[in-house]
């Protein structure tokens, strides 16, 4: 752990003490104390700029200026909640220590971030992508792979949980156990199919006896998440992507090009396995330019004044 900086004695003193109940007794990671010490650091060098020599004068009041002062700094949300979430512990410690009579951390929260957008892959790009030729057995599988999760907007674990009795193929189907153990039936595309079809040709050769999984590795095991992603991140660079590929890009594409293609928000809520229909609003967003310009295209009532950003009826 580094060593604490020049800050008043009066706040670093109980500062390092706090870091070495951390290390001792409380056994966290050398990672987890440098965490806290720097996040704690940065707020005491503030109190020490603003004149503060004692932790116990510190007021719910001042501790807010500072939440304000780190969001207008750039911190995200969740960043200022961890800094809040270490500042509330150490006083807890003070607390016991009789450094403290209050924790002026204790209700105070941190600002909403705003919801990040996922990343969507463009469906010309994807296509590129997924029409590659595999040039050995482990490529079929990729391939199968990345072709079943764009087709039915598979989570990385669904995927890597399916067993070979889980796909019906005649049928078009896929069976997945998602997030609290709900079993829900999804369409397989026609790409997908083949490209299964033509991996479990190559399965035979590489499976273990008695292994259930659909997707195996060179040592005919059940492949693993890091694995997959390995793998999804190696097939974009060997094929000129523009982003990294991930299984999320691949989930998040399928949601954000289906929404855009149907509009309907419930079936691809129910196709990603969402309990709330607010998770799924978020692909809305995705594409709003698109439908804006859709809009403008299609109602008799939508031309907009170029100049003032307002709709006009101009037939009168």
């Amino acid at each position: 752990m580094s060593e604490v900086p020049a800050v008043p004695h009066e706040l670093s003193g109980p500062l390092t003490d706090f870091i070495r109940h951390l290390a001792s007794e409380k056994r966290h990671s050398p990672r987890t104390c440098d965490s806290y010490q720097r996040d704690l650091l940065r707020l005491a060098s503030w109190l020490s700029l603003c004149g503060f020599t004692a932790w116990q004068r510190v007021t719910n009041h001042d501790l807010r200026r500072y939440v304000a002062t780190l969001s207008r700094e750039g911190l995200s949300g969740r960043s200022i909640a961890r800094h809040l979430s270490a500042t509330r512990r150490f006083y807890q410690f003070l607390l016991r220590e009789k450094l403290a009579s209050d924790n002026p951390a204790l209700d105070i929260r941190a600002p909403k971030s705003g919801r990040r957008l996922p990343r969507v892959a463009d469906v010309d790009q994807l296509n590129q992508l997924l029409d590659g030729q595999p040039d050995d057995p482990l490529e079929v599988r990729d391939l199968c792979m990345f072709e079943l999760m764009y087709s039915s907007g598979l989570r990385l674990a669904e995927l890597a949980s399916l067993d070979l009795d889980t796909v019906d193929l005649r049928g078009g189907e896929v069976r997945v156990l998602g997030k609290g153990g709900k079993e829900r039936l999804l369409p397989v595309g026609r790409k997908a199919i083949a490209a299964i079809q033509q991996w479990l040709r190559h399965r035979a050769a590489l499976a273990n006896d008695g292994e259930s999984a659909l997707f195996v590795s060179q040592r005919g095991e059940r492949l693993s998440h890091r694995s997959i992603q390995a793998r999804l991140s190696r097939w974009g660079i060997s094929r000129g992507a523009d982003q990294k590929l991930h299984p999320h890009l691949l989930r998040h594409s399928f949601a954000s090009h289906m929404l855009e293609s149907s509009g309907d928000l419930r079936a691809v809520q129910e196709l990603l396995g969402h309990a709330d229909i607010a998770t799924t609003q978020v692909y809305t967003h995705l594409d709003f330019q698109h439908l804006a310009r859709v809009y403008d295209q299609s109602h008799p009532r939508a031309r907009r004044d170029k100049y003032h950003g307002k709709t006009s009826d101009k037939s009168t």
